[in-house]
């Protein structure tokens, strides 16, 4: 199977991981010390609020009933016109602004890769350049079912224990293969509390991108 993928984007950061993994905590968290630092900067995720994106969203809460290859199909349609469309990842990078993304390429190489299977994921992300910092969230699925079940009303289609037990093998497996690629990659331990959390990435940043960020207090 082939991994080739455009070089990657620099000031480009993504954050990965299973469902629960506290992605969405620290892009918050991470934006407002962006701000505080002075650093201009665009903080976005995926599935976006495009067309494509809120169709997703109604595949994923369980509204819609799709073939696994179609929604595989709407992340790469919804991803390219985040990336290349109006006002998006590309626009924004020659702005100069650094961009942190929750979810990117690799969440479709292991939730589609697990669902419709992996060359098909592969093959429909291939043309999307890699961030120029990767961080992966890993966490034991057993503990972000934990999470998502005291935190949520209902959960959606991805969210059971046997389909994030083979996502998180999957991710690992998908970031492996690109660890030559020249994108730096970060595993932080996602079971740990938030703050420690959050220093990871902060030394992730400084160490791959030499940003120095204010954390405040």
């Amino acid at each position: 199977m082939k991994t080739a993928m455009q070089s990657p984007l620099e000031r480009f950061i993504v954050f990965e991981g299973g469902d629960g993994a506290g992605t969405t905590t620290q892009l918050k968290i991470l934006g407002r010390s962006l701000e505080r630092s002075g650093v201009p900067h665009w903080i976005t995720s995926e599935p976006t609020d495009h067309s494509e994106g809120l169709l997703i969203r109604r595949i994923l809460a369980g509204e819609l009933a799709r073939d696994p290859g179609t929604l595989a199909r709407l992340y790469a349609a919804d991803r390219n016109e985040h990336l290349r469309g109006k006002d998006g990842i590309l626009q924004h990078l020659d702005r100069g602004d650094t961009v942190v993304c929750d979810r990117y390429v690799f969440s479709s190489l292991a939730y589609q890769g697990v669902a419709c299977g992996p060359e098909l994921a592969f093959e429909l992300n291939s043309s999307f350049p890699l961030p120029e910092l990767l961080i992966f969230f890993d966490i034991p699925p057993e503990l972000s079912m934990e999470r998502l079940s005291s935190s949520r009303s209902s959960l959606d289609i991805f969210e059971e224990l046997p389909f994030q037990e083979k996502v998180r093998a999957a991710y690992k497996e998908a970031i492996g293969r690109y660890a030559d690629s020249g994108m730096n990659i970060t595993v932080v331990d996602a079971s740990r509390p938030v703050e420690e959390v959050a220093s990871a990435i902060r030394g992730a940043i400084r160490e791959k991108l030499g940003i120095e960020l204010d954390y405040g207090e």
